[in-house]
């Protein structure tokens, strides 16, 4: 809003030249988001204690989280927020792909509130069933898809990481494909979210590292340099992705252990889906299970789970998802947190390297 508004301005007012820089704009969008989150999150807090949103934890988890009991949650209501705002007012606000990622973000939060709702209306640690959850979260994805696959300008091609000259069309089957990537980055982020800071952290790493991506598609001449699919407009999702770093770090100030507020799957569900539909926009669906390597290794330890339990009646971890099993061996929490960090710093610098390694 403010680079539609003050950027014409510059042929006028030199100062406002500054607008039409990615850099600076990503920069202050970022501090923005910060600053809405950090000041906004005390009374958000506190008025969340006096309404009774309350965390309720599984009884069947490790007995060290059972003391989380009653801590505020749908902390995600102030990440959506804040970066919504931030996002809006550094963005160029005529850009189609900045919209189709918030329309995501607030599609799948709108799923995640009413989960978190009926947690707490019910009290107890189950919200919306899975086949409910899954639904909505496959008709906003669905929208997603739609939008990309009818769109003239947008390619069905596939960009593979540390490959130049391997770019597969799906044709048809790039709907499904967007589907499978916003669905599952979305319930990924959620599944990680079971630590104080877990999910927020690797969160605000993939969204680093996909500011960098989206700088660089969005340059045509970068984007030549690199050997990488341009994206005409892309770029402007850097704003985007910088809000969302922005605001996870003021969420973490508080949600860092021993956290004082948790997201909630009003935060989890739509920081995954933008992150999976920022990767569409830019082409670079794939890097994903790179910059998320994290989510992603919950999320399949969970599958693996599960099929093992089913197939053969056995385990085949002590708990799923992959961080409960740490804490089942004796990790700390704020061991396993950390740890699962750096993992997330370490895939986060790989994924930068694929853009020049191909």
């Amino acid at each position: 809003m403010l680079y539609v508004w003050l950027y014409p301005l510059h042929t006028e007012y030199a100062i406002f030249n500054v607008f039409r820089y990615l850099s600076f704009r990503m920069i202050y969008a970022a501090i923005t988001a910060f600053l809405i989150a950090f000041i906004l999150a005390p009374p958000m807090i506190k008025k969340f204690q006096e309404l009774g949103l309350g965390q309720r934890v599984r009884e069947d988890g490790p007995s060290g989280h059972l003391g989380k009991t009653g801590t505020p949650t749908m902390g995600g209501i102030l990440i959506i927020f804040s970066v919504l705002l931030s996002t809006i007012l550094w963005a160029d606000i005529m850009n189609l792909y900045v919209w189709l990622v918030l329309l995501a973000i607030v599609g799948f939060g709108l799923v995640g509130f009413v989960d978190d709702y009926i947690k707490i209306l019910k009290g107890q640690s189950q919200g919306l069933t899975a086949l409910q959850k899954i639904v909505c979260q496959v008709a906003v994805a669905l929208a997603v898809a739609m939008f990309f696959y009818f769109s003239p300008a947008y390619s069905t091609q596939l960009s593979v990481p540390f490959f130049k000259n391997f770019n597969p069309d799906l044709g048809l089957f790039y709907i499904p494909f967007v589907i499978l990537v916003i669905v599952g980055s979305s319930n990924a982020v959620n599944l990680t979210d079971g630590l104080d800071g877990l999910a927020i952290g690797p969160t605000v790493i993939a969204a680093m590292a996909y500011t960098v991506v989206a700088w660089a598609v969005g340059n045509k001449l970068v984007a030549d340099y690199l050997l990488i699919p341009h994206v005409d407009g892309a770029g402007e999702l850097a704003i985007l992705t910088a809000s969302i770093v922005g605001s996870s770090l003021g969420f973490l100030w508080f949600n860092a252990y021993p956290a004082t507020v948790f997201m909630g799957d009003v935060g989890s569900l739509p920081l995954g889906s933008a992150l999976g539909t920022v990767a569409v926009v830019c082409k670079h669906e794939l890097l994903l299970l790179i910059v998320g390597g994290v989510f992603v290794m919950e999320a399949v330890s969970v599958i693996f789970q599960v099929v093992s339990f089913k197939s053969r009646g056995k385990r085949i971890f002590l708990m799923a998802p992959l961080h409960h099993h740490f804490e089942m061996k004796g990790w700390e929490e704020p061991k396993v947190v950390v740890r699962l960090w750096i993992i997330a710093i370490i895939l986060g610098l790989l994924s930068i390297s694929t853009l020049k390694l191909r």
